[in-house]
């Protein structure tokens, strides 16, 4: 294996199983010119590695009724390692949190909110975000559209 850890072989596994994640063993064995055993061997070493994290079903929020996409940005009061640890335990715990990230600039970190309407999000900003430790801020930003949204790590 390369540098990075990986050879050839094992980023055209990785890019069959983002492109195509409803291939058999086998199949991408095939393509890669691997027998069953040796492309098993290799996908599962790199789930233990963490290179492979898990394996999703891309839903569409919309057509599930998750109309609205809210960008929160959110600053903090204090940042001391118990307020930031408290911060980031509340928001794993929220389903409508659907990604969050600690960032640099002028916001401590960035979520983005899933939900059904604007009515809907007001209740979630007054009655989970703004109550979340340590939280001084939150400006939120509605997405008008999605142009591109992908799992896909270009590799």
């Amino acid at each position: 294996m390369g540098e990075s850890g990986m050879d050839e072989t094992s980023r055209k596994i990785l890019r069959l199983l983002q492109s195509e994640p409803e291939l058999t063993v086998a199949e991408i064995g095939e393509r890669v010119g691997l027998s069953h055993t040796p492309c098993w061997r290799r996908i599962k070493e790199m789930e233990r590695q963490g290179i492979i994290r898990g394996r999703i079903v891309a839903v569409d929020p919309k057509r599930v009724g998750f109309e609205v996409s809210v960008f929160c940005f959110v600053r903090l009061k204090q940042h001391d390692e118990a307020t930031l640890l408290e911060f980031e335990k509340a928001v794993r715990h929220m389903p409508e949190v659907v990604q969050c990230y600690s960032m640099t600039g002028d916001h401590d970190y960035v979520l983005r909110v899933l939900t059904s309407s604007v009515r809907q999000y007001e209740e979630i900003l007054k009655k989970a975000l703004l109550r979340l430790p340590g939280v001084g801020f939150v400006n939120s930003s509605f997405a008008l559209d999605e142009l591109k949204n992908t799992h896909r790590v270009p590799i």
